[in-house]
């Protein structure tokens, strides 16, 4: 590659914020900001090859970038009039990360770089202000420490708290010049013991020391999470952005803030974010002042004493509020912007499209579509499909009876309950073990982040609406209570005490992120209402999707929750899981252990009238929708009687002896049941079983027709089908059985038989088997465990491990193979077809979930999707963009 480095600032730029690939999400942006003529500080961008370069090279630089930057760093001098390490006029400049896709306070920064023991004088001399000087050095002395040389920023921490102590402040803003100048002292003293060394005084050994210290943050613990949470890919790599410094801790006309064109938690279309007088940008984020309100509207509503920017210094607020409606206008998006106020003096920072709640991104993308911004397509590609999940899960009950311990703010919208932890390995080791749990921490970091993605909420004692915890919890979809200062937190005594209450680890307490309530306990729920502006897109999205979306439901309970999110028929009733509860479960056991017809179908004629029962509740539900039920698959070893206490249950319920019952069990057991008797292989076996079923499914379709006054056309599946011989003799069997029930009912209905493509020879055969079947479902899951040969119920186990070492992608029980598995999956679907071209094609796996899956299964032509039903919105939201996408590929 020729050009590793791209240069921005005084009113242009080499790149675009099309060059996002090269460039970075941030890069690029400085430079679109740079060619509208915004102020932006000058810098350069190095680019994204160039961290793959140093990877692929053992950590090392091309050795044409060095120059390159020296080029670049003129360019800044030029446009600051200042000179890099020079003793009158230094410049300084801030190293950070830009990823294509923000990752924030995933990787590390470095601000007031090129500072040192000569150029503070100098600074101080200039800007008439040694505390100010002194201030930034000491700020740059334990960044670069830590984030380039590896010191652990607490003992910077207990420095600087020793100073306080010794000098009776409180506040970092209490201390005077002479103060800080004892801290940078202290702090290069404490760098030179730990280190053996002094702390680097050349400022080009720590430019250059920042930029290694960026490209390694790219594989740093909280990146790998990080990218594995949110499905980056390791090659993107990350660019790095040098930048010419600007102070907002340069006395009370100075200021930083960070801010949202629209409210992220809400979606509401009014100017939202926060500031700090005499401050640099990480004050803002990292929670150790209290932030103040950008807007007087907000001030008020917030109830805060403390003046707005809008109050404060109205003409860079006044010009900071265009900048911010010109960039929302030219992005087409909510932006998400950070900026510095020095002297009086506007200068832009950054500007990104903004993280959002999935509640925020419907109202956004509903509310600029008929602002005519974008168009209702474009509104629709706006949502990530599983975000909407963040809209499917309880709120408090507004009835509940609750205890309001402590208040903070509400960063970010919903509720949960779980037991306290302190720290983020607890978090992962109950989620691991099933418990939900309450991250509670003074302060989140980037290091906690895969406690953060484990727990059900986080709760901070500081911290404001912009803060880590904030930000992050609202793009995984996590309630959060920030800023919750009334709370104390010791983490050496696991304990957190608010008012007279004093809670430990494993206590239960709940968080409302929409409210910033603390509740004690457990607090009851209540579902969310799906409307408004989900109403609103989703109308849009049906409208603009070609597939039809169904559920997998197996009882009335999941058919009414899939029918209330929209789903168009049942793609998957598993009649084995109708068998699961009290009485059904040894009704079942008896069928399956008789060793004689006669008593299978005395057993049978038990379970006739429950599977009779459960078809008829299903069947009104979905009120003429299609239903497909498939006939019973259980792998035995989930049916068979495991314990002593079970097998004389079965035994006295069948009216035989508790031993012999003992000795038919042991002969069952199968060695990989998965792919033993089950499926067709039983219908085959015993075909009274089928008989039983069919019957059921009938007479239920004639029983819900005579209620509704609606036909009913059941869609009868023969699972697990390898050959059509299989199909054919169980097809046989269905219609005798079918043909019956309407004989003994006096009336005749439609139905319909097809079959599971779920085996490798069963894809490749398609074209044999369609002649007996009528529809296709493809039983994705275990596809997928037959085609790789791999246990669905083991893969969990190394499946983490492939992942993470780059063997595969994506877990292929979660997002399918389209190489492999959705190879089989088309030539499947194109040989049924040419055998009978108005074959019913579906998928009814949990990849009819997965947003990936669903744009493969909208490429390949099939006619539905099926999923459970808390997955039917995020289904039907993907199949919609996958539609709009074919249009314009």
């Amino acid at each position: 590659m020729d050009k590793w480095v791209y240069s921005f600032g005084d009113g242009a730029a080499e790149g675009a914020s099309s060059m996002k690939e090269l460039l970075g999400g941030k890069g690029a942006n400085l430079a679109e900001m740079s060619s509208l003529g915004l102020p932006v500080p000058p810098g350069f961008t190095i680019v994204t090859e160039a961290c793959n370069w140093y990877y692929a090279n053992e950590r090392n630089m091309p050795e044409s970038l060095p120059p390159q930057v020296d080029e670049a760093l003129v360019k800044i001098e030029k446009a600051t009039g200042r000179k890099f390490g020079d003793a009158t006029q230094p410049l300084l400049v801030s190293v950070r990360s830009g990823a294509r896709a923000s990752m924030p306070g995933m990787m590390d920064t470095v601000l007031n770089l090129g500072m040192n023991d000569e150029t503070v004088s100098a600074l101080a001399k200039e800007a008439g202000d040694e505390r100010f000087a002194f201030d930034s050095y000491r700020r740059f002395i334990q960044m670069y420490s830590d984030v380039v040389l590896g010191v652990d920023h607490s003992e910077f921490e207990e420095i600087l708290e020793d100073v306080k102590a010794e000098n009776g402040f409180e506040q970092d803003t209490d201390l005077f010049a002479e103060d800080w100048k004892d801290v940078v002292k202290r702090y290069l003293a404490m760098v030179e013991e730990a280190l053996e060394r002094p702390f680097p005084q050349d400022v080009r050994e720590q430019l250059w020391g920042a930029i290694g210290a960026v490209f390694s943050s790219w594989m740093n613990q909280r990146a790998i999470t990080y990218r594995r949470i949110h499905n980056i890919p390791e090659a993107w790599g990350t660019a790095v952005n040098v930048q010419a410094m600007v102070f907002g801790n340069m006395g009370d006309s100075s200021a930083t803030g960070v801010a949202f064109t629209r409210n992220p938690s809400t979606g509401e279309n009014k100017l939202y974010g926060e500031f700090l007088v005499n401050a640099q940008g990480e004050d803002v984020v990292a929670g150790i002042r209290t932030p103040q309100d950008l807007t007087e509207v907000a001030r008020i509503g917030s109830g805060s004493d403390a003046p707005s920017l809008e109050k404060l210094m109205p003409e860079a607020f006044q010009e900071f509020v265009d900048i911010a409606n010109k960039l929302e206008a030219h992005y087409r998006d909510m932006q998400d912007l950070e900026f510095t106020i020095e002297k009086g003096k506007l200068w832009m920072l950054q500007t990104r499209s903004g993280k959002r709640t999935a509640k925020a991104a419907l109202r956004i993308a509903v509310d600029m579509a008929e602002e005519s911004l974008i168009t209702k397509e474009e509104a629709i590609l706006r949502i990530e499909p599983a975000s909407l999940d963040q809209l499917l899960h309880p709120t408090i009950d507004p009835a509940a009876d609750k205890k309001i311990i402590a208040k903070g703010l509400p960063a970010s919208p919903g509720a949960a309950t779980g037991q306290i932890v302190f720290s983020p390995n607890d978090a992962e080791k109950l989620n691991s073990e099933g418990t939900p749990a309450i991250l509670v921490r003074i302060e989140t970091s980037p290091e906690d982040i895969h406690g953060m993605h484990a727990a059900q909420g986080i709760l901070t004692a500081r911290g404001g609406m912009t803060s880590h915890a904030a930000v992050v919890a609202r793009g995984m979809g996590k309630p959060c209570v920030s800023g919750a200062s009334g709370v104390r937190i010791d983490y050496q005594a696991q304990q957190l005490t608010v008012a007279e209450h004093t809670l430990g680890k494993g206590d239960i307490i709940t968080i409302d992120g929409s409210s910033g309530q603390v509740l004690l306990g457990a607090v009851a729920m209540q579902q969310p209402e799906l409307s408004g502006a989900f109403g609103i897109l989703m109308e849009w999205a049906d409208a603009g999707r070609r597939m039809k979306v169904r559920t997998n439901a197996d009882t009335p309970t999941d058919a009414k929750s899939a029918r209330s999110f929209g789903a168009e028929g049942i793609g998957l009733c598993r009649t084995e899981h109708m068998f699961f509860d009290g009485d059904r479960i040894i009704a079942a056991r008896e069928m399956i252990l008789s060793e004689t017809e006669e008593d299978r179908r005395k057993a049978l004629e038990k379970l006739l009238p429950m599977q009779r029962s459960d078809f008829t509740e299903l069947f009104e539900i979905m009120a003429g929708l299609p239903v497909t039920i498939r006939l019973l698959d259980p792998p035995l070893h989930e049916f068979l009687p495991h314990t002593d206490k079970d097998i004389e249950e079965v035994a006295s319920a069948m009216g035989v002896d508790a031993e012999k019952l003992r000795q038919r069990n042991m002969a069952l057991q199968e060695s990989n049941p998965m792919l033993g008797h089950r499926g067709c292989r039983l219908a085959i076996s015993y075909p009274e079983v089928t008989e039983m079923q069919v019957r059921a499914i009938i007479e239920a379709a004639i029983a819900a027709r005579k209620k509704t006054g609606i036909a009913v056309v059941p869609e009868i599946m023969v699972p697990l089908v390898g050959m059509r011989e299989e199909l054919e003799y169980v097809k046989a069997r269905i219609d005798s059985a079918a043909q019956e029930a309407m004989d003994a009912a006096g009336e005749p209905i439609e139905y319909l038989v097809g079959t599971m493509i779920e085996l490798p020879r069963a894809a490749l055969m398609a074209d044999e088997i369609a002649e007996s079947a009528s529809f296709f479902s493809f039983g994705t899951n275990d596809l997928t465990q037959t085609t790789f040969g791999i246990s669905r119920d083991d893969a969990a186990m190394f499946m983490s491990t492939y992942e993470a070492k780059g063997i595969v992608e994506r877990d292929p029980f979660v997002s399918l193979d389209t190489s492999g598995v959705g190879q089989l999956v088309d030539i499947a679907a194109e040989r049924g077809r040419k055998t009978r071209p108005d074959i019913k094609l579906g998928i009814c796996g949990e990849h009819g979930g997965d947003p990936d899956s669903i744009q493969f299964c909208e490429t390949i032509g099939l006619d539905y999707i099926s999923c459970s039903p808390f997955r039917v919105p995020i289904a039907r939201l993907a199949a919609a963009q996958s539609a709009i996408r074919g249009k314009y590929s």
